[in-house]
């Protein structure tokens, strides 16, 4: 898009549609906001939370990244964490990758990335976790895939050791959830993380309440 000015025609147009279905639409917008879904993505912009959920404004909290990371060195992560669990007290959290990840691709690449390299080397951490079962898949797309799905794994346990989430847990059994959105289906695949076993089994080291 070079003329920015149609976005302002599409909001004009967007804000009267809005009006039609409801006259107190946006009264009700801004009296506050109280979402049940944090929802952690990446920052493709073919990738959505609200749009392939089918959800709409004030439904859901949405942080996204690139490669949607829970970094507990990323205070932005960190802080969105602790305000949509402690504060708006969201009863589930999604950590949502996707197929055709730039980031997860870029993090395979044995390439200098410059102010990228200590990012993606977060995402190179889940691919050194796990490689002994990622370098037993010659398929390298399917090996892609695969990382996609364990990285959305290891940042459900980085949320999961965070104290919010943990007391959460304790006190209103507040949810963990991984899932994964295909772009080439548009379907959303729930990778059914048993996040209680995963919790149990971290808890050693990682109990923080």
């Amino acid at each position: 898009m070079k003329n920015l000015d149609q976005i302002f025609e599409n909001n004009k147009q967007w804000i009267q549609s809005k009006l039609d279905e409801d006259a107190q639409y946006f009264d009700k917008l801004a009296s506050g906001q109280s979402p049940e879904i944090l929802y952690i993505g990446c920052s493709d912009s073919r990738a959505t939370a609200e749009e392939i959920m089918g959800m709409g404004p004030g439904e859901i909290f949405v942080h996204r990244n690139i490669a949607n990371m829970a970094s507990n060195l990323d205070l932005t992560a960190m802080g969105v964490i602790n305000y949509a669990v402690t504060h708006l007290k969201v009863d589930h959290v999604i950590v949502c990758g996707h197929y055709g990840c730039g980031g997860v691709k870029a993090a395979m690449q044995s390439q200098d990335l410059g102010i990228l390299n200590p990012y993606l080397r977060n995402i190179r951490d889940v691919y050194r976790t796990h490689k002994d079962e990622l370098n037993a898949i010659e398929d390298e797309e399917a090996r892609y895939k695969r990382l996609v799905e364990l990285n959305v794994q290891e940042q459900c346990i980085n949320v999961l050791k965070t104290s919010d989430v943990q007391i959460a847990v304790k006190n209103r059994n507040i949810t963990v959830h991984g899932w994964v959105f295909d772009l080439e289906s548009g379907k959303l695949i729930d990778l059914k993380i048993d996040f209680k076993s995963i919790l149990k089994d971290i808890m050693e080291i990682y109990h923080l309440d």
